[in-house]
């Protein structure tokens, strides 16, 4: 097939739209990851910080990582984001799946009021005087059981089981099983793509928990890593930069934020083909 000008010249533009939007998403990152490694007298020679620096270090890294408070922090951000994420994907998944059934009495209403909450939420002090009083202030459980459910990853997981096709489930009831059978052998085995999907959002999240453990954690022990890095960051920030030092102040910046996007950026290549099918599924159903 021979294609016009005209077709040839759309490709073009369409390979030189994705070759820009593709250098704006990856120099970012590459000055971030260099700027980690750029060591002070690489600083001084340039008069500043360069994109590709001559020599590296790794300095930054080893002082991050030799801090026992930090790694106490990684141990801790690890618990919640697994613990956290098993918890919201049971929990979300049980109610997800009844309430995707048509054939639920009063499914509107519970829907409803779980929308409801959504828009309007009780807000931080209401918040924070209930896990006061269920005893779970300045423990882990403050960053995990008040985000138990998103509703947003609650309509994406219940829209998707609507699009499952009712055959199945007939089938499956006319064979004797039940609702738990039904959801363990047939729902969850096709509902792998929007699993991973919210499980990513979930772990995320957790991961990235900053505020909340501002809120409901005093003791250092139990802070998660974000706030470990932040005041380790502060730290370095208000130290004089002096021409001896080893390690520039910008320099552990950016050491933080790969040390703490790190995990994330690891795990998604290998989930990233669910990731896409359960984001567009939970889009076009329902």
């Amino acid at each position: 097939m021979v294609k016009s000008k005209n077709d040839i010249a759309f490709e073009i533009l369409v390979l030189l739209i994705i070759t820009l939007v593709g250098l704006a998403c990856l120099i970012p990152i590459l000055f971030v990851i260099s700027y980690s490694l750029t060591p002070m007298e690489e600083m001084l020679r340039n008069g500043g910080f360069s994109l590709i620096p001559r020599n590296i270090t790794f300095s930054a890294y080893k002082q991050m990582l030799n801090d026992p408070t930090l790694m106490n922090a990684m141990k801790v951000s690890a618990f919640i984001t697994i613990v956290g994420t098993a918890a919201n994907l049971v929990v979300t998944l049980m109610l997800a799946y009844p309430l995707s059934r048509s054939y639920l009495p009063g499914r509107k209403v519970f829907v409803q009021l779980i929308v409801f909450t959504m828009i309007f939420s009780a807000g931080t002090i209401p918040t924070y005087l209930i896990v006061k009083a269920t005893g779970i202030l300045n423990t882990l459980w403050a960053l995990i059981l008040p985000s138990l459910v998103a509703v947003y990853n609650f309509i994406v997981m219940k829209a998707f089981f609507e699009g499952l096709p009712n055959d199945l489930f007939e089938s499956a009831r006319i064979d004797g099983a039940g609702e738990f059978k039904i959801l363990f052998s047939i729902v969850l085995p096709l509902s792998l793509p929007i699993v991973t999907t919210i499980s990513l959002y979930y772990a995320v999240a957790h991961w990235n928990v900053y505020t909340a453990a501002i809120l409901y954690i005093q003791d250092t022990k139990l802070m998660p890593l974000q706030v470990i890095l932040r005041r380790m960051i502060n730290s370095a920030s208000t130290g004089d930069l002096n021409i001896d030092d080893e390690i520039p102040p910008e320099t552990l910046r950016m050491a933080a934020v790969c040390i703490a996007t790190a995990p994330i950026v690891i795990i998604y290549p290998f989930i990233q083909k669910y990731f896409v099918k359960g984001t567009l599924a939970g889009a076009v159903k329902g």
